[in-house]
């Protein structure tokens, strides 16, 4: 018996001795490497930027917006930060390739790419159409795999490199009145998870970031239909408390150290950990409990309009939480002249 026992604890100790090696090599450090934002231009890819920065990353950013761009470059590089930018739309494969050429050209290959671009929309699914279905399908799912295929073949000729892919909470547990963003996010846990089991020979180590609700100031630039003022109204301040949600410098820090450690997924708030827990434990109870949410939620009204939230500003809107809203979106980028980029959502 005691023989049994040594031998055991042998072995056990050998496994974690082995498991310890292999967590300090999937170890890296992002200072004086080329980090690949996407949706870098405001919201959590500006502050993941900022961040990266902070760390002493070279940045290689794109978005739809130049004049988001500009911002951010100016900023960044008021910090002393070398920083590229590039207008690039993720859903479009030669503007991806371009791009990121064009800060291969510029920086030399890329060594983290962390794809964050995305879009959402809020609705019931009466007030849906394909289109909406399709535009989420093709930045939020499609868009991180165009990346990815930019640079995953320098990576592995390499022996190294990170791919960061950021999901959601939607990615999941399906959310009511999400469901383009959820069947999209969903779609990019699987490829995540997948990718990284294929890139593992390579030395390439892929992440998955599992955020809840962040207070990156996004909500103005998402689209609500059906009755979007009520949509608005509703969705607006649950990613602006501090109970609900998490803070965007924090987030961007998480994903960095998520990055740097190798780490397989991470899920990012308590909130999240919680709801992902008891969906797999209990996942009845749970989509019962959110099929109930879903009756007190607004539905179509026999609309199928369109608009971006800060076009479905109303009276309902108009409260303390919408201030706190509000500051989150000045200081992420959020807010840059609507009116001559009113379609890069």
């Amino acid at each position: 018996m005691k023989r049994t026992l040594r031998t055991l604890g042998l072995a056990l100790s050998v496994l974690f001795a082995a498991r310890a090696l292999l967590a300090r090599g999937r170890r890296y450090r992002i200072s004086g490497k080329n980090v690949l934002v996407t949706g870098g231009g405001r919201g959590l890819g500006l502050q993941v930027a900022r961040e990266a920065a902070k760390r002493g990353a070279r940045l290689a950013l794109c978005a739809r917006s130049e004049i988001e761009l500009a911002a951010a470059r100016a900023e960044l590089e008021g910090l002393g930060t070398v920083v590229e930018t590039r207008v690039c739309d993720v859903r479009d494969d030669a503007s991806t390739r371009h791009a990121v050429g064009h800060f291969v050209d510029r920086l030399g290959p890329i060594d983290v790419a962390i794809n964050i671009a995305g879009v959402i929309e809020v609705g019931p699914v009466d007030a849906l159409r394909m289109a909406d279905y399709e535009d989420a399908i093709q930045t939020n799912l499609l868009g991180p795999i165009r990346v990815v295929e930019a640079v995953r073949r320098s990576m592995c000729e390499r022996g190294h490199g990170r791919i960061v892919n950021v999901t959601s909470l939607g990615g999941k547990i399906a959310i009511p009145h999400l469901l383009p963003y959820c069947a999209s996010k969903f779609g990019l846990v699987g490829y995540s998870e997948g990718l990284r089991t294929e890139l593992a020979r390579y030395g390439v180590v892929v992440t998955t970031i599992v955020p809840g609700l962040m207070r990156t100031g996004s909500a103005p630039r998402a689209t609500f239909a059906g009755q979007p003022e009520k949509e608005y109204a509703m969705f607006a301040p649950s990613d602006a408390l501090p109970f609900t949600s998490v803070s965007v410098e924090r987030a961007a820090r998480e994903i960095l150290d998520a990055c740097e450690a190798g780490e397989t997924e991470r899920v990012i708030s308590w909130q999240a950990k919680a709801a992902i827990g008891m969906y797999a434990r209990f996942p009845r109870l749970v989509v019962g409990f959110l099929a109930a949410f879903a009756r007190l939620l607004p539905d179509a009204g026999g609309s199928t309009e369109h608009r971006l939230g800060h076009e479905s500003e109303s009276a309902l809107t108009q409260s303390p939480l919408d201030a706190l809203a509000h500051q989150a979106t000045i200081s992420q980028n959020e807010m840059i002249d609507y009116r001559r980029i009113a379609t890069d959502v």
